[in-house]
Order: structure tokens, then C-alpha cells, then sequence
């Protein structure tokens, strides 16, 4: 039997004391698009489910920068530990209650942390070409998929940052959307595994779309054309403590 939902809280469900990774995420955007809950679920390994927010559940094209890559608890420091990254990403209920992400790809340009990242978490890394760039108040971000298929598939993204969103401004949907405090995976078994993830809580701004070119979303099995993200934001940097994966189904 399912387990009781957590609530969706701007604050860490539970501090992660002792991180197996430790990690700075910077300039990073968040673009959504709101789909039906059964498109999604179709994607979805067994025992997870989508996570719905007014009855509609949400797919994410998040590009930022990874900085300061730290493993275990001697804080060793990883080799080339900064370097963009593109994943494609939606939200979901685990068996144990929890909410959290789950990822279909996280592209990178770095070829240790892939290692790192699908042996100690089973997440599914990709090696990518990647750019980000920022000039003024505009981000721009680029990535072209070289390893594993599809071989080519591309991301172009160039928003243009607006102003931070102070308490009143922060909608239910923003908290549903980045006030996520852990990540589901699937083992090849079948079993599922959850990770606690903590940082300070996101700070906001409104965000436009400039340019918005891309096939990642469609190479994670989601239907082409989807237009106009329904939902842009823009985070100030945090400082990450992730948990050690454990099974919970």
C-alpha cells in the first residue's frame, strides 16, 4: 500500500547529514510544459507515479552549471567538476510517499561524473557538446548529444533573466515545480530507489524565452512541437548535499 504524499515544502523534507555528494548548481532555468498525467505515466517505471499539480502533470528542460563536485565524506574534490548540463526531467510520488524527480536524460560534457552517476545513483547521463553563456541579463545554452542515441539530437535555449520573486510573488506551482527534496531511479530489476537532496530554498526570478530550439524533450519519448514552456524561471545558485540512494520499493 502507498504511503501517505508529503507535502510540497520550500524547505528540505529532511537534512541530508551525511552527503554522498556534495555539489553548486548555478544559472540554471527551468522551462515546463504541462501535459495530461497519462502521457507521462507512460514513462514511467513501475511503482512511481506522476506528481499533479491542478490536475496536470509536468515535463522540465532544466540547463544550468554543475560546480564543486565533492564526493563521500572526505569532501574529495572530483576531476573537471564544473561543466553544464541539460537534463530532462518530471515529478513524481514514490512508493514510499515521497515526492521527488525523476530523470529520462542528464546531458553532460564530463565523462567522470557519467561513471560516478550511473553507478552510484543509476541515473541516466549522456555525453554531450555543450555552451552556456550570459551576457547581461540573458542566459544562452547549448547542447548536442554525442553518446548514446539519438546520436545528434540538440538543445538551444536563450532566456532573458527578469526580476527575483519575493514571498508574495512565489506561486504554489513554483514551489510544486523546484522545491523538490529527493530523486527516484529505477534499478534494471525493477526495484526503486530514492535519494535526499538539501539546499538552502530556491530563490526566483521571472524569466522570458528568447530562442527555444529543442529536441531533448522529444528524445526522452515526449511529443514533439509542444510550444511555449507554460511555466519559466530563473534560480540564484545553491549549494547541494545529496544522500546515499536507498531502496524504498
Amino acid at each position: 500500500m502507498r504511503q501517505r504524499t508529503e507535502q510540497v515544502s520550500p524547505l528540505p523534507v529532511a537534512p541530508v547529514v551525511r552527503p554522498l555528494l556534495l555539489m553548486r548548481w548555478q544559472a540554471l532555468t527551468y522551462l515546463h510544459w504541462a501535459l495530461d498525467p497519462a502521457l507521462v505515466a507512460a514513462r514511467l517505471p513501475a511503482g512511481l507515479v506522476p506528481d499533479e499539480s491542478g490536475g496536470r502533470a509536468y515535463v522540465g528542460l532544466v540547463p544550468f552549471e554543475m560546480a564543486g563536485i565533492r564526493l563521500g565524506p572526505g569532501r574529495l574534490p572530483l576531476p573537471q567538476g564544473r561543466f553544464p548540463e541539460t537534463n530532462v526531467r518530471t515529478y513524481v510520488i514514490g512508493p514510499d510517499g515521497g515526492r521527488g524527480v525523476y530523470f529520462h536524460s542528464l546531458d553532460i560534457t564530463r565523462l567522470a561524473p557519467v561513471v560516478v552517476a550511473r553507478l552510484g545513483y543509476q541515473l541516466p547521463y549522456t555525453f554531450s557538446q555543450m555552451r552556456l553563456a550570459r551576457r547581461g541579463d540573458r542566459l544562452a545554452y547549448r547542447a548536442t548529444r554525442r553518446w548514446p542515441a539519438p546520436r545528434g539530437a540538440s538543445s538551444h535555449v536563450i532566456v532573458e533573466v527578469q526580476q527575483p520573486l519575493g514571498p508574495d510573488d512565489t506561486t504554489e506551482l513554483d514551489h510544486f515545480l523546484s522545491a523538490r527534496w529527493s530523486l527516484y531511479t529505477a534499478l534494471p530489476g525493477g526495484a526503486i530507489w530514492r535519494a535526499r537532496v538539501d539546499h538552502a530554498p530556491w530563490k526566483l526570478h521571472a524569466a522570458r524565452v528568447r530562442h527555444l530550439d529543442d529536441e531533448l524533450v522529444a528524445a526522452a519519448g515526449y511529443p514533439t512541437g509542444l510550444g511555449e514552456p507554460d511555466h519559466v524561471r530563473v534560480a540564484d545558485a545553491v549549494t547541494v548535499r545529496v544522500g546515499a540512494p536507498r531502496r524504498v520499493g
